[in-house]
């Protein structure tokens, strides 16, 4: 059995959606990744475009550099990725008909809910601080903004990877 950290290290943010790429799925089903691509495009009207989508050339430099840093020639797949959905996860189990499909399946479906519980928790969290906030106004301003800096994602510049000509 997969453990759930696992499978949350594996689920993106991409385009706004919380997404798994073509080839963990494929490992964490026990298939390779060609096989389980074949058997999308066999069932693609089971994949709606907010189940799966074809990532961009762009996302897909991106994505690897976000995850590998320096790429080296050759060992990363010349395909395009597909990016599952929730949905579309749920969907794959359907398709690739293998108990240990089913089972890793399961396990998925609990990392997204386990995810969604923990962000649920976030929000419910800031609503009782705004609460809180509104009936100690100024007694605990300092604490509040201290609570408020430590709940906040750190602000990373993005910088531009490789050279670029003043004036472009």
């Amino acid at each position: 059995m997969v453990p759930i950290e696992i499978i949350e290290k594996r689920i993106y943010l991409l385009r706004g959606k919380k997404v798994m790429i073509d080839s963990h799925l494929a490992e964490l089903y026990g298939v390779e990744t060609k096989q389980l691509k074949r058997q999308v495009r066999r069932n693609v009207e089971r994949f709606p475009d907010d189940f799966m989508f074809e990532l961009t050339q762009e996302e897909y430099q991106d994505f690897l550099r976000r995850q590998f840093g320096t790429l080296k020639r050759g060992k990363y797949s010349k395909y395009i990725p597909y990016a599952f959905t929730e949905q579309g996860i749920a969907m794959l189990s359907s398709v690739l008909n293998s108990k240990r499909a089913i089972q890793v399946n399961i396990q998925v479906m609990r990392a997204f809910v386990k995810l969604r519980e923990m962000l649920t928790t976030h929000k419910e969290l800031a609503r009782k601080l705004e609460q809180l906030e509104k009936k100690y106004d100024a007694q605990f301003k300092i604490v509040f903004d201290a609570i408020h800096q430590l709940m906040a994602p750190p602000k990373k510049p993005h910088r531009k990877i490789g050279f670029h000509r003043e004036g472009k």
